[in-house]
């Protein structure tokens, strides 16, 4: 066995095991990256070799085949059990490899990433799953560890991983060889780090992108479309985005035809201006797959580049529920690992493009497979078997877009919501969401840890549906629409919501019923006003996001942050999975549980939630008044490392420990971390629609701080030749200053003076004390300035 050790940079080693005789020419998918020019030395005692960089020492058994790695003071980090297993098999006829290695991790050492798992579970260890790209779960072989390594396993194959007593196990189907990349953060932040450097930065999304999204399965014609951004705008709740779901192409013969064949939308231009002039975004379906009727099937059939396997959806027959299968749809996967296949995807998506969307809703990147076979699991792709390629598919049809959008027009960012992700998937332009869900609790608080395990993947950009996607079993008769009037789904609606308001995508969207708000009741009452003013909350948050989006971007930061992220000292975070940081300022913690209502619980999938009848016995509870604004609590873990400040009452709270905030359906618990400078944008009914001239700059004391504030002309590319402004606030807690410092960069259409106002939360400010006040407004024109408080 030849084994190769390969700095790509002082704290990441690329290893390869190849058996001999074989060569090692594998192509990495993810990895973008080149070996940097490392220095490191070398040196032997007895059996072992070791190398170190300035930051990694990897040693190398040679007697065992085994390395090891610890930091550059010595300390352990991680070693293999054994050597890599190689067994022969045959892969669609050609000799191959059944790959597996192990590894041996501490016995109290928690591990994160691998994907969105519904499990409820933060820390994987004594978990097994195979991994690879589906509807509600994306398993990625990536981990990261509490003592700040991280491992990329980069094999495309479904790959089994298991951690028990015998130890933490890769085992993919099919390979040439051994290949991982071992990555010395230091830390969290520094995993990622290290992971984007190896497979991709993230590009920025558009300012509007961060606003309210509304969807529906499916908005059947122009006309239900344009209504609800009209009724949004009348009724004064923002919006931002509107998204146009499957069969604006006809029926399932015209699967993904990338036109409006449709009769009910027969003026398309008319209905994406009619959006724009009201000053909102639209994005729409496509899937990876397309129907025999339509010209890319018959582009991509005449080459040899669509896949025969059963795929979505399996019935020509669209109305009719379950499927006629007598009537075979005809729909193909295409073959996206083919450079001449995605030509041909964009080319036809060009029909699109050009009525002026704003973004695509890629679904079923996975893509979806039915009665998988050995002999589907053999089809031929551009790169080899399906088998040996399978994880790569959402990767290479979503960079597919990304790259061809790119190469026609930089004047519109690239916005891509896609149901399958990939290592390295963070470099497309896409926010990954968790699939098909089910509405119930169960799946609110699964989603979670699910979201937050993603991120520490290195892919920072995810959502789910918020709602859940299935929820016919709230309706008294199935489809009636009555859910939103049922206090069961009501409940669990709202504090989906809240929770989703500190996502990267804050997107209500679902199966069975319409929730855009007025189905919900009307202003003054509870639940609607609930709804609205998460929405609204979102809006003021603006000038954090975008900052935030800024360091995601810059400087491989993370929105959704686990709490062992800022808090690794506190061992209480470990394992918490029911709260996290948004950015660097905001701990939430959502109600995860019901305080109102039953919790109704529905066990179905991506393929059986189509199948859930309505009459749920909900009658008696539909009806029955529930008092949703009556005092309730809920438990809230504040970690050690620093001090908290209540959101709604500015109470300041020792850390660590564990309080009970009193809440109505209309609380969130949220806290801000002491020291943190945080910016509210004006009240506005879409993102743009008013200039950041007035930003009140709240500060919050108890320990020093600083906050980057970012500003751009919000879409197109420009921000990559520099052309952005940045001003960097800094407070001294123990002067009680706050310097506002100079303007660095500048864009057209820039305020180059303004206004803040200032406000310094006082630390005994709280329920019955003094109350949060202006401190001071101050005008900048760009010029360092000094604010005493």
């Amino acid at each position: 066995m030849v084994i190769n050790l390969e700095f790509f940079t002082p704290s990441t080693v690329r290893v390869t095991k190849v058996p001999e005789n074989l060569k090692n020419e594998k192509e990495s998918y993810s990895v973008t990256a080149k070996p940097q020019d490392v220095k490191f030395t070398t040196s032997r005692s007895g059996d072992n070799i070791t190398l170190k960089s300035s930051k990694l020492k990897v040693t190398l058994n040679t007697k065992k085949g085994t390395v090891s790695f610890a930091d550059s003071k010595g300390g352990l980090l991680l070693k293999e059990k054994n050597n890599a297993m190689f067994t022969p098999m045959l892969d669609a006829g050609v000799p191959s490899f059944n790959v597996k290695q192990s590894f041996v991790l501490d016995k109290e050492e928690p591990i994160y990433g691998l994907g969105n798992y519904e499990n409820g579970k933060l820390s994987l260890r004594n978990f097994s799953r195979r991994l690879m790209p589906g509807n509600i779960e994306d398993g990625i072989p990536v981990i990261q560890s509490i003592k700040g390594y991280g491992l990329f396993w980069d094999n495309y194959s479904p790959t089994v991983f298991s951690d028990n007593a015998e130890g933490m196990t890769f085992d993919s189907e099919v390979g040439d060889l051994a290949d991982y990349y071992f990555m010395y953060g230091g830390n969290a932040d520094g995993v990622i780090a290290e992971m984007r450097t190896l497979t991709g930065t993230v590009p920025m999304f558009p300012l509007w992108t961060y606003g309210f999204w509304q969807s529906r399965e499916r908005y059947k014609s122009q006309n239900e479309i344009l209504e609800v951004v009209d009724k949004h705008r009348k009724l004064g709740v923002p919006i931002d985005g509107i998204i146009q779901d499957w069969q604006y192409w006809g029926n399932n013969y015209l699967w993904n035809a990338m036109e409006f064949m449709n009769p009910e939308f027969n003026k398309p231009q008319m209905m994406v201006d009619s959006i724009h002039n009201m000053n909102a975004h639209a994005i729409i379906s496509i899937w990876s797959s397309f129907g025999p009727q339509t010209k890319p099937y018959r582009e991509l059939d005449a080459k040899g580049l669509l896949f025969n396997f059963s795929t979505w959806p399996q019935s020509g027959i669209a109305e009719q529920w379950p499927p006629r299968m007598d009537y075979p749809s005809g729909v193909r996967v295409y073959d996206a690992y083919s450079a001449e296949a995605r030509d041909i995807y964009w080319n036809n998506l060009k029909r699109l493009f050009d009525f002026g969307l704003d973004g695509w809703w890629m679904d079923s990147t996975e893509p979806d497979h039915f009665d998988v076979t050995s002999k589907d699991m053999d089809t031929k792709t551009a790169l080899g078997s399906f088998r040996r390629v399978r994880g790569a598919y959402p990767l290479m049809t979503v960079g597919g877009v990304y790259d061809h959008q790119r190469a026609t027009s930089d004047d519109k960012r690239v916005f891509i919501l896609t149901r399958s992700g990939w290592a390295g998937q963070q470099r497309y332009g896409c926010n990954v969401w968790t699939g098909d869900v089910t509405s119930t609790w169960d799946m609110l608080r699964n989603t979670v840890p699910a979201l937050m395990n993603f991120s520490l993947t290195g892919n920072p950009n995810c959502n789910s549906d918020i709602g859940g996607f299935f929820c016919n079993q709230y309706n008294k008769r199935s489809g009636d629409n009555s859910a939103p009037k049922n206090p069961l789904f009501q409940e669990l609606y709202v504090r989906w919501l809240q929770m989703g308001t500190f996502t990267p995508m804050m997107r209500s969207h679902g199966a069975d019923i319409f929730r855009e708000i007025y189905y919900f009741g009307e202003k003054g009452e509870p639940i609607y006003d609930a709804i609205e003013e998460g929405i609204r909350l979102r809006y003021s948050l603006l000038p954090y996001i975008y900052s935030t989006s800024w360091q995601v971007t810059n400087n491989n930061d993370s929105y959704l942050r686990p709490l062992m992220m800022d808090f690794k000292a506190d061992r209480k975070t470990w394992e918490c999975n029911d709260e996290f940081m948004f950015g660097r300022n905001i701990l939430v913690a959502p109600v995860l549980k019901a305080q109102y209502t039953p919790e109704k619980i529905v066990k179905a999938d991506e393929n059986s939630g189509w199948n859930i009848a309505g009459d749920m016995n909900n009658e008696s509870l539909s009806t029955k008044k529930v008092d949703f604004m009556a005092p309730s609590s809920t438990a809230v873990y504040l970690p050690k490392g620093a001090k908290w400040y209540d959101f709604w009452t500015n109470e300041l709270i020792p850390g660590g420990r564990t309080i009970e905030k009193t809440t109505t359906i209309k609380t969130i618990p949220l806290y801000i971390k002491a020291g943190s400078i945080m910016p509210f944008g004006p009240d506005v009914q879409y993102s743009t629609e008013k200039p950041w001239t007035n930003l009140e700059i709240r500060v919050y004391p108890g320990a020093d701080g600083s906050f980057t504030l970012y500003e751009d002309e919000n879409d197109n590319y420009n921000y990559e030749k520099g052309i952005y402004s940045t001003i960097d606030f800094k407070w001294d807690n123990k002067a009680k200053t706050l310097t506002i410092g100079k303007r660095n960069g500048e864009y057209p259409g820039m305020d180059k003076n303004r206004n803040f106002n200032i406000v310094l939360v006082s630390e005994n400010s709280g329920a019955g004390n003094k109350p949060m006040k202006v401190t001071k407004s101050v005008n900048y024109s760009g010029n360092e300035l000094k604010v005493k408080l």
